[in-house]
């Protein structure tokens, strides 16, 4: 027979090998304002079923310079781990648009950002919850990405209007490094990842300057971690408005 502290243990144990294999970082939604001409507008915003809200901002500064910013916020409470996450980053790029109707662009940006996040393991007691270890890590972000969309000519007919498609794809590097981590808020060895992370999207044009947007993507780390790593895929839905620039 099992003794009763055993049996209390074992619970810990389980918890504590699923919270070695969770990620405490992550991705967000990264901006892709996909601009054409010196003063257009972009703003989105997304949200995924974990409750990861993403907004982000641009500005084309002239013909081919553009600034975006982001932010992101997640307080995701289920058992066994609490994750919550706030970030923010700035990013300063190129972009071009080109075709015979300007209805393919590029841009490539590179930026700086921050972000902290808290985890907390718990297990099922006879109390209720009961906290088996707390994580917390303050992070410096430095990214690179590369974006390309292409516009569909034909519009297709839905919801009684003629719609716009346009699909995109963004490749983005982004260098973590820990600048704080405490375990249990006792100081621990810090870490450091490079990811790669590629995302996918479709936008569709729901009014004059509005598109809704479905983003997918994944999340690659190139060094092994116990704490900083892979994990977190990029599935989310929003909406976005482009305004400004040449008529």
């Amino acid at each position: 027979m099992i003794s009763k502290s055993l049996s209390y243990s074992i619970p810990a144990v389980i918890v504590l090998l699923l919270s070695s294999c969770s990620s405490m970082y992550m991705p967000n939604v990264p901006a892709a304002p996909m601009f054409k001409d010196a003063g257009e507008v972009y703003v989105s915003g997304n949200i995924n079923l974990k409750g990861n809200i993403s907004a982000s901002g641009g500005l084309a500064i002239t013909d081919h310079i553009g600034v975006i910013a982001n932010g992101s916020y997640i307080d995701h409470k289920e058992s066994p781990t609490n994750f919550a996450q706030k970030m923010g980053e700035l990013g300063v790029g190129y972009f071009t648009s080109f075709g015979k109707y300007r209805n393919r662009v590029f841009e490539v940006y590179a930026g700086y950002g921050k972000g902290v996040v808290n985890e907390v393991d718990q297990r099922s007691s006879t109390a209720g919850q009961a906290v088996v270890e707390t994580r917390d890590m303050d992070f410096d972000k430095i990214f690179v990405q590369v974006n390309y969309s292409s516009t569909r000519r034909k519009k297709i007919r839905l919801f009684g209007g003629d719609r716009s498609l346009n699909y995109g794809t963004i490749v983005r590097l982004s260098h973590l490094d820990m600048t704080d981590f405490k375990i249990d808020k006792i100081a621990a060895e810090k870490e450091n990842n490079l990811f790669i992370e590629p995302v996918f999207y479709t936008r569709m044009e729901v009014g004059r300057g509005w598109q809704v947007q479905y983003m997918t993507g994944m999340n690659f780390g190139l060094q092994s971690n116990d704490y900083l790593k892979a994990g977190h895929p990029i599935n989310s839905l929003g909406v976005l408005y482009k305004f400004g620039g040449k008529k």
